[in-house]
């Protein structure tokens, strides 16, 4: 069987695309090699599906700092806007929430993976799931189709690869597009975990001190080895058994791993500051009023509340203050420690934890060789690349997802396109 666009690829790019080019007209085959469709979009949001974010388009290019740039001319094409109008046109009405992210009503990723594979079978794309692609075949700098790993070739003079990269490797992102890339003459940038957990070795992490303990609202700041700030991001962030995690911990990963390489370093010092719309002689003063106004009270009892308690007492032990002193007592050198901690708490992080267990592989095709109107390979006639398997990475909330359903809109109507003018 012979089709016009063959899609390798169940995630949120392969399934926009198959329509995308459907919609034009084509005749689509969607292959995965698992055995069921959007298995990536089922577990995205905590099983909500953030499915865009409503930022304008300028904001949601400053959240995908890997590249977001290159997005633009797709952009041009079919934004966060017009995704969102597609799945309301799917029945899906969705609500926005804090930071633009963009969620469905029902709060079930499950319904959006539905629709869109309603949508996908509307259009009478083939499917084919248990299907693993051994490679893409080319011939005279033309793409002809692929083989899969029985043998068996299915011919189409599109092709659009949209496997993901390496992370969350149970969902079927394994990194096998990197080969079928390199074939057809393309580079690969180097691969690295981002949106990861963060590791260390500091003794009050060993001894799971804080582990569980969730800060909201703190400022994380990715220092170089000379104390100069790299990057900061506010957000939540939680104390785990191996290190740190949480929207701000994960946001700040890839300056981390950037950095450890650039310095060659062994750790890395992140900062984490506790209160961060106060300046620490601000700090200073409120931690110093509320001592004076209770004198008679251990200082763990009037600064109750200003962090959670097991933050506090920890503070407080790292800096060698007793938790039972009392403003008589106090130096005010003291207060000035704490002031500190509470907003430059430093940690030495050495590393994350490997690139399967990040949310977004950062690496991949090379931008250089694409066309970013259409995703089109600049070395190989008929073959296109779209979502987590370019060089392009968000941070969490919606903007990875969002390149995936932008860059696989225009790879599937390009290919649509080229077939009329074959």
């Amino acid at each position: 069987m012979k089709y016009d666009v063959i899609v390798i690829g169940g995630g949120p790019s392969g399934l926009m695309a198959s329509v995308a080019a459907a919609e034009g007209g084509a005749s689509v085959l969607l292959l995965d090699k698992g055995d069921k469709l959007g298995r990536k979009l089922a577990i995205s949001g905590g099983g909500r599906c953030n499915v865009t974010n409503r930022m304008p388009v300028d904001e949601i290019i400053k959240h995908i700092p890997g590249n977001g740039k290159f997005l633009y001319s797709a952009f041009s094409e079919f934004n966060n806007e017009d995704i969102i109008r597609f799945f309301e046109g799917l029945g899906i009405r969705l609500k926005e929430e804090d930071y633009g992210r963009m969620f469905p009503i029902s709060d079930s990723a499950k319904s959006v993976v539905q629709a869109l594979l309603k949508k996908v079978k509307s259009l009478n794309v083939a499917i084919k799931v248990h299907a693993p692609v051994e490679t893409v075949l080319f011939e005279d700098g033309e793409v002809k189709g692929v083989q899969l790993k029985n043998k068996e070739r299915i011919y189409a003079p599109n092709v659009i690869v949209a496997v993901g990269g390496k992370s969350v490797p149970y969902t079927g992102s394994t990194g096998d597009g990197y080969a079928w890339a390199k074939k057809a003459g393309h580079t690969i940038t180097e691969l690295y975990p981002t949106e990861v957990p963060l590791t260390t070795d500091e003794p009050f992490i060993k001894k799971k001190t804080l582990q569980g303990l969730s800060l909201r609202d703190v400022a994380l700041t990715v220092r170089n080895p000379k104390g100069k700030g790299i990057k900061t991001h506010r957000w939540d962030m939680i104390f785990t058994h191996f290190g740190l995690s949480g929207p701000a911990v994960l946001r700040c990963s890839q300056f981390v791993v950037k950095a450890l390489k650039k310095f060659n370093a062994q750790y890395i010092l992140i900062t984490i500051d506790a209160k961060p719309d106060q300046n620490e002689e601000q700090l200073f003063q409120e931690l110093n009023n509320l001592a004076k106004a209770e004198p008679k009270k251990a200082v763990k009892n009037v600064w109750k509340g200003i962090v959670p308690e097991r933050y506090l007492l920890f503070l407080l032990e790292q800096i060698g203050l007793s938790e039972d002193i009392t403003f008589h007592d106090l130096a005010k050198e003291k207060i000035r420690e704490m002031a500190k901690a509470l907003k430059e708490f430093p940690v030495k992080v050495n590393g994350t934890l490997p690139i399967e267990k990040a949310f977004i592989t950062g690496g991949g095709v090379s931008l250089k060789e694409i066309n970013p109107k259409d995703m089109s390979s600049k070395k190989m006639e008929g073959l296109y690349f779209c979502g987590e398997v370019l060089d392009i990475h968000g941070y969490t909330g919606g903007y990875n997802i969002t390149a995936a359903f932008v860059t696989g809109h225009a790879a599937g109507r390009s290919a649509a396109e080229r077939i009329a003018d074959i």
